[in-house]
């Protein structure tokens, strides 16, 4: 289904539909995107990152991207995009709001360009915003509302993913905590947007600009795994998106997802989701 709706305050949805797109954009508001089925890619200036269906991209207003959709089934893409007006008064709301404390005080550039992922309670909130433009319905009252849970959401898992991130590291000063936890994201989004290469553990240090002994120490503080678990399950991730929305045969998805073990595969996928690939595949086609 395709359609792009402006609001009446400049608050923007766009909904698309595509086997194989490819363009160039420069933002004009802070955009959140989300895919439902497949991947889309955004070429940014300083890095690559490629969004699945369980996860999100985020992108400042004014920032310039490419966005490229390859896929032999169709990859359904929804964006929001809010004017930085919205996120203001988004702002000033949570000032009074006693059942959000997060200890900091948030403001526009709080939509830092990254991969985050798509939890339980922004994709309900999103797919109740998604149905509700499906049927064709146009109360932008409510829709405003749901823009304004998914913002609340979105801010909920950036406190998550970053401010209680940094406090896990063990350094003094503030400033090496975020230092370090920028190089952390850089280093997830590599091996994210890489997953099915053959990574090494050296390759994605010199990438982040740490050393080995560094980057696997802060990466198990700030994450509580290590960077070959966090790599495994990124790909266990990979491969139910495939089990459920291609016709790949096992012993491809198992290729394409970078591993080369097949049997080593099934025990991973039974051990991480309790059920067996096969049997997965099944359940969603059912």
């Amino acid at each position: 289904m395709k359609y792009s709706k402006v609001l009446t305050n400049g608050n923007m949805i766009v909904s698309e539909t595509s086997c194989d797109a490819s363009y160039q954009h420069k933002n004009t508001n802070y955009t959140i995107k989300f895919v439902f089925g497949g991947s889309e890619n955004f070429g940014l200036q300083n890095s690559s990152l490629n969004i699945y269906p369980d996860s999100f991209a985020v992108l400042n207003a004014g920032t310039k991207f490419s966005s490229k959709i390859e896929s032999p089934t169709p990859v359904r893409t929804f964006s929001l995009s809010f004017t930085e007006t919205f996120i203001n008064e988004f702002n000033k709301s949570l000032v009074n709001d006693n059942q959000y404390q997060t200890g900091r005080k948030f403001d526009a550039h709080t939509f830092n360009e990254s991969i985050f992922p798509f939890s339980e309670d922004i994709k309900q909130n999103v797919n109740q915003l998604k149905n509700y433009l499906d049927e064709g319905l146009n109360d932008e009252r409510l829709i405003n509302e749901y823009m304004h849970d998914t913002l609340l959401n979105y801010y909920k898992i950036y406190d998550e993913e970053f401010n209680l991130r940094i406090n896990k590291l063990s350094f003094v000063r503030t400033k090496t905590k975020e230092d370090v936890l920028k190089r952390l994201t850089i280093a997830k989004e590599y091996m994210s947007s890489n997953f099915n290469k053959n990574i090494t553990l050296e390759g994605v240090a010199e990438h982040c600009c740490l050393s080995v002994n560094h980057f696997l120490k802060t990466f198990k503080e700030a994450y509580d795994i290590t960077p070959y678990q966090y790599l495994v399950q990124i790909r266990l991730k990979r491969a139910k998106d495939l089990l459920q929305y291609s016709n790949y045969s096992l012993n491809e998805i198992v290729t394409m997802i970078g591993f080369e073990c097949p049997s080593s595969f099934i025990r991973l996928f039974k051990n991480n989701f309790k059920i067996t690939p096969s049997k997965y595949k099944k359940s969603r086609l059912n």
